[in-house]
C-alpha cells in the first residue's frame, strides 16, 4: 500500500533499516479502529520483508487506540461505501465468521517468528487497541496507560485475536476478571500482573522502546527469530518436543556462524 493508502485509512508505516513503525494516525478520535484499519494492517503484514527484525505500534498523540470506531456500529452513520462491523449483521454465519478472520489477519501477523513485536502504550488501549497491543510479542506502557477489554460491556466478547495472549500472561482466572468485567487496568498493574515489561513516564516512553529495539537488535540476524519461535508454543509442548527444536535451532545458527566466518575470513 501506498503511504497516501495507509493515511487514508488512518495508518502511517515508516522503515528504518531492520525497524518497521506502524503508527495509528487518527488522533483526532483517539486512534480509533476501523475494518479499513485492520485490512490495511494484514496488508503491511504480509508486505514486510525478512530484513525487518523489529516491528513498533504506537498511536500518534496522547492514546495508544481507544478501541472500535463508534461510528462502525451504525450502519447509515459511517458513509456510502464504508465497510462497517455493523453490516456484519446481514452477512450469513459463514460469512461473518469469513470477515473477521480477515480483520484478524491485521493482528495476527505481529505474532510472525521472523521478527520481534513491540506495543508503546500511551493512554488508552481499550477494546480493538488493547487486543492490537496483546497481538505484540512486548509492551512497553507509559505510566498514564488505561487498559481495558470493553467488549463484554458492548454485549460482545473480543475476537481480534486478544484472549489468547491475554491469558498466557495473566492466567485464566485473572483474564477472565478482566475480559468479564470490562474495568480499567492501570500501568502499575499491567507491570505487576505480566501484562507490560514496564512502566514509565510519558515523556520516557520513545526513549525507552528505542532502548528495547536497539538491544533486540544487536544480536546478529537470525538469533532473535531463532529463539522467538523456540518460545513460542513452548508451554503447549513437551519436553522431548521442545528439546528436539532446540537441537534443530542450534545446528542452524551453527551452520550460519560457520558460514559468517568463512564469509570474514575470504580474500577480497
Amino acid at each position: 500500500m501506498t503511504p497516501e493508502d495507509l493515511a487514508a485509512v488512518g495508518l502511517r508505516l515508516d522503515l528504518v533499516g531492520p525497524v518497521a513503525t506502524i503508527t495509528l494516525d487518527r488522533p483526532e478520535v483517539r486512534n480509533a479502529q476501523t475494518p479499513a484499519m485492520w485490512r490495511a494492517l494484514a496488508e503491511i503484514g504480509a508486505g514486510l520483508g525478512d530484513e525487518i527484525r523489529v516491528v513498533v505500534v504506537r498511536g500518534e498523540g496522547t492514546t495508544f487506540s481507544a478501541g472500535l470506531d463508534r461510528a462502525m456500529l451504525d450502519p447509515s452513520g459511517a458513509g456510502d461505501g464504508v465497510e462497517t462491523v455493523a453490516g456484519l449483521l446481514a452477512l450469513g454465519d459463514d460469512e461473518v465468521s469469513a470477515t473477521i478472520d480477515a480483520y484478524q489477519q491485521g493482528f495476527t501477523f505481529l505474532r510472525d517468528p521472523r521478527f520481534v513485536s513491540v506495543a508503546a502504550v500511551q493512554g488508552y488501549a481499550v477494546g480493538a487497541g488493547f487486543q492490537l497491543a496483546l497481538s505484540c510479542d512486548l509492551r512497553v506502557v507509559a505510566d498514564d496507560a488505561q487498559l481495558c477489554m470493553k467488549e463484554s460491556a458492548l454485549g460482545l466478547v473480543p475476537d481480534l485475536t486478544g484472549t489468547k495472549p491475554l491469558v498466557e500472561s495473566v492466567g485464566y482466572a485473572r483474564a477472565l476478571e478482566i475480559c468479564a468485567t470490562a474495568r480499567m487496568v492501570g500501568a502499575e498493574e499491567a507491570v505487576a500482573i505480566g501484562l507490560a515489561l514496564t512502566a514509565v513516564p510519558a515523556a520516557d516512553l520513545d526513549a525507552t522502546v528505542a532502548d528495547l529495539v536497539g538491544a533486540l537488535t544487536a544480536p546478529l540476524s537470525g538469533v532473535v527469530t531463532e529463539t522467538k519461535a523456540l518460545l513460542q508454543g513452548a508451554a503447549q509442548r513437551d519436553l522431548e518436543e521442545q528439546r528436539r527444536l532446540e537441537r534443530e535451532a542450534q545446528t542452524r545458527r551453527f551452520r550460519a556462524l560457520a558460514e559468517l566466518a568463512r564469509a570474514t575470513a575470504a580474500p577480497e
